[in-house]
């Protein structure tokens, strides 16, 4: 049988690019707390989202054949930093190094929070994936700003759901985990409602240098099948 083949362009890779940055900036800077209208938040909210923005992008203009592969291989990278840096933390230091405590903090993460973000990334991308690219077959192509926001209703919401109860779940009171809950996945999702002018703006501008408007007709919606 023929190994399914594509085709990929530069623009492609730099929207890749954009979306991997994103996403390993994201993890590094979520340790960092700040305070938006009284309420806390990790400062990966300022970020994040761009990744669920540029999923949008990838879906709507690639299909999510492609998708697949850039939400695997964004996967693989968030896996592979997070062992590196538990690994070098947990590497010996000498006497005279005074940074070690702060260099922990920043880059530190426990297996419970890699396990939190791993399974919020995979289950928040994939659900934004697949249900953009139904509602773009359902719809007939018509309507992005809805087909956007309420893919990101499902993303973000699985997204913040798994990663803040496998984070904390046991470490506070249920009515502070739902509250935080509540507000980051309020925030995501306002987020991206506000940003979807520019999403518009984005996916023309990609579909018209790509000359390619993608229909997943025939495609199987299994993450783990990475053709067909």
């Amino acid at each position: 049988m023929e190994r399914e083949r594509f085709s990929y362009s530069p623009l492609f890779f730099v929207l890749f690019a954009l979306f991997l940055t994103s996403l390993l900036v994201s993890n590094i800077i979520a340790g960092k707390l700040i305070q938006v209208a009284g309420t806390v938040l990790p400062a990966a909210v300022i970020l994040f989202p761009i990744t669920y923005i540029l999923g949008d992008v990838f879906t709507e203009v690639y299909g999510f054949r492609r998708t697949r592969i850039v939400i695997w291989l964004g996967f693989a990278a968030n896996l592979l930093m997070s062992a590196i840096f538990l690994i070098v933390v947990a590497l010996p230091y000498p006497e005279f190094f005074q940074n070690q405590s702060a260099f922990a903090t920043v880059l530190g993460m426990t297996p419970r929070i890699v396990l939190a973000s791993l399974a919020g990334y995979w289950a928040g991308e994939f659900g934004n994936s697949i249900v953009l690219s139904v509602m773009k077959k359902t719809m007939g192509g018509r309507h992005l700003w809805m087909r956007t926001i309420g893919s990101t209703i499902v993303g973000e919401g699985l997204d913040t759901v798994l990663f803040i109860a496998i984070s904390f779940w046991g470490t506070m009171p249920n009515s502070a985990l739902f509250q935080m809950m509540l507000a980051q996945y309020l925030f995501k999702v306002l987020y991206e409602a506000v940003f979807t002018p520019f999403t518009y703006l984005v996916v023309g501008k990609v579909k018209k240098w790509e000359k390619i408007d993608t229909f997943d007709n025939d495609v199987a919606y299994n993450p783990f099948k990475l053709k067909g």
